[in-house]
């Protein structure tokens, strides 16, 4: 199916300032959605049902991911994440520009599903760099640290499989680099035609 909306999936490990960019990129494009992930564990202080996820029960999950709603799943620490495929699709044939933060397995998993999604790979500068920032966040110990060191690398092995990749060196030139990309998403042929259906029959006669 041909949507007119986006959908960008933005990866990286853990201190390349992902969630630091989309936040960033939300504020500055009030036509953006962000992907709300459906999840079975509580909600911690201050999150809001509907706004950082949508908490159901695990029979509620279960029965949603056999019904094939689930574009991505995964079982984290005995609680499930999934992304919803009703929900975004919705919102693509709405033609709304949809962002997802994940990982690289779910970004695999997704593109199998959705061809068009794009991923945008946010890579640290270097390995020392991202290690600095790990431990300035001061949420991690260093055996944590060193853990989230080496899943990185494990995760930058999967590079070649993301459609953009953005070094997230100094913070606004890869935002603006971010932007360019959703600009040109929107330009994408399959999407223009579904936005401008008409025009495109007037023009051909």
């Amino acid at each position: 199916m041909i949507y007119s909306g986006s959908m960008l999936m933005v990866v990286a490990p853990s201190g390349a300032g992902k969630s630091s960019l989309v936040n960033a990129l939300m504020a500055t494009d009030p036509t953006l959605t962000l992907s709300i992930s459906f999840t079975t564990r509580n909600p911690r202080p201050g999150e809001v049902d509907g706004k950082n996820y949508y908490f159901i029960s695990e029979a509620e999950f279960l029965a949603r991911k056999e019904s094939g709603d689930f574009l991505e799943w995964a079982l984290v620490h005995g609680n499930y994440y999934g992304t919803s495929r009703s929900w975004i699709l919705e919102k693509m044939q709405l033609g709304q520009d949809v962002i997802l933060e994940i990982d690289w397995q779910g970004a695999r998993q997704i593109q199998g599903l959705v061809p068009q999604a794009l991923w945008i790979f946010i890579l640290p500068p270097s390995i020392k760099i991202l290690e600095d920032r790990l431990r300035k966040r001061g949420q991690d110990d260093a055996q944590t640290i060193e853990k989230r060191v080496a899943a990185a690398h494990a995760e930058l092995m999967h590079l070649d499989e993301a459609d953009y990749l953005v070094i997230n060196d100094l913070f606004e030139a890869a935002l603006s680099e971010l932007r360019h990309i959703v600009s040109a998403s929107r330009l994408r042929t399959h999407q223009q035609l579904s936005k401008h259906r008409y025009l495109v029959n007037e023009l051909q006669g």
